[in-house]
């Protein structure tokens, strides 16, 4: 691998990382907010990096703001919100050239990370709110985005059973909250949590590109380095290795094809597991690839679903499967999904499988080596699962030597949690 990995602490809850690779042509610098998943914050948080993306103190509007970033030679600004492992990841990030094509010689890194810690430290709030106008945007922004969940049925129907399994837990909570939260913030509150996550979140800021991450790094350490703040350590709530008595829950809506989730413990493997690799390969031999049973045989050879695949949470020790199926279909859907499950516990699989499928997941892997924002995705998710990041080598090894035999071992523990059935409502067309 070509990657050179670094890590370093700038203040108190405060690190810097880069991850350096020749190939790519852009640097990509993020802030990222770590804050616990909770009922009473999750919406008013979520409207954070979008209203820190409209500008700061020194670019107090979108014209400056852009000035700014052409100045930058056409540097890109980006908000975004995450889940992950019980927490919200609130982002705000910013791309731009690489410093040996600056036509002057200047550090074009330097004056991006300038840029993006104003924005995050000094934001454009005025006697305790943010600018009413900016704010009754990305208000309505918020509350159309929670409304574009839900109308994502297959995502919704998905999202739904991954509640339903976690039900009082902080990983049911959506990660941009409700809409009727949504309705209720002023510009005065979401200044006020602003703050409180200023002192409180920890802060993950990363450097991902082909260039020297040394003025960006000093550039956030003297942002940082004085700050006093009170952080508050991130930690994994506890994963749930055994399904219990299996849940069940139909909801009717006005759609036109029904959909199901069908929710799994996989026994406790999660991404620091040795097990982990057995449980990708299994994963894409079931339902996570294009040659899984479950699409080959479920949608294809038996009809029983418009499509059919599987994924898994790499933290949460979660599999679900997600189909698209007729209403009248959905007993004989569920029997077939389990079925092939079944023949994977059972080995009845052949070696030609077995290498496709590890072809699939170790393709996959290296893809994600070629993408900054996934690069950075899996980092998080490492940190937060409190595994050192690394180039990811050792996994693709990892997973080149998964037998038959480790495959059936990761089915075997992999066992039906949650069904979540999505209908339409008796009368309704389906299909």
């Amino acid at each position: 691998m070509s990657q050179e990995l670094n890590r370093v602490r700038l203040g108190e809850g405060v690190h810097f990382t880069s991850i350096r690779d020749r190939k790519f042509k852009h640097n990509c610098i993020s802030i990222n907010l770590l804050t616990p998943l909770e009922e009473e914050t999750v919406t008013v948080n979520a409207i954070l990096p979008y209203l820190l993306r409209r500008g700061s103190k020194n670019c107090p509007d979108f014209t400056k703001l852009e000035q700014t970033l052409c100045e930058l030679y056409g540097a890109s600004l980006s908000a975004d919100v995450g889940k992950t492992g019980g927490h919200q990841l609130l982002t705000c990030s910013i791309v731009g050239i690489d410093d040996r094509f600056a036509l002057e010689g200047e550090s074009v890194s330097a004056g991006c990370a300038r840029l993006l810690g104003e924005i995050l430290l000094a934001p454009n709030i005025t006697q305790g709110a943010f600018p009413e106008e900016d704010f009754r945007l990305e208000q309505q922004n918020l509350i159309d985005t929670i409304l574009a969940d839900i109308n994502d049925k297959r995502a919704y129907t998905v999202n739904q059973c991954r509640a339903l399994m976690n039900e009082g837990s902080p990983l049911a909570i959506p990660k941009y909250g409700w809409v009727e939260k949504a309705r209720e913030i002023t510009p005065q509150a979401a200044a006020e949590r602003y703050a409180r996550l200023i002192d409180t979140a920890m802060v993950e800021i990363f450097f991902v590109g082909c260039g020297e991450p040394d003025g960006a790094r000093e550039e956030f350490s003297r942002l940082f380095g004085a700050l006093e703040r009170h952080p508050v350590p991130f930690s994994l709530p506890p994963i749930v290795e055994k399904a219990g008595a299996v849940k069940e829950k139909t909801v009717e809506m006005e759609i036109a094809q029904s959909k199901m989730a069908m929710g799994f413990r996989t026994g406790g493997v999660t991404m620091d597991s040795p097990d982990y690799p057995a449980l990708l390969v299994c994963n894409a031999l079931y339902g996570g690839s294009a040659n899984s049973r479950l699409f080959l045989n479920v949608r294809e050879k038996l009809s029983l679903c418009y499509y059919a695949s599987s994924l898994i949470d790499k933290l949460k020790g979660l599999l679900v499967v997600s189909s698209g199926v007729e209403f009248g279909d959905f007993d004989r859907a569920q029997e077939a999904i389990l079925a092939q499950l079944d023949e994977l516990r059972a080995g009845r699989f052949t070696d030609e499988e077995r290498n496709a499928a590890i072809r699939t997941v170790v393709n996959g892997l290296r893809g994600r080596l070629d993408s900054q924002g996934q690069m950075e995705d899996d980092c998080v998710t490492k940190l937060i699962c409190g595994v050192r990041p690394d180039d990811g080598a050792e996994l693709i090894r990892s997973v080149e030597r998964v037998t038959a035999e480790d495959i059936a071992q990761a089915a075997q523990r992999i066992r039906l949690d949650t069904v979540y059935r999505l209908t339409g409502k008796e009368g309704a067309a389906h299909g």
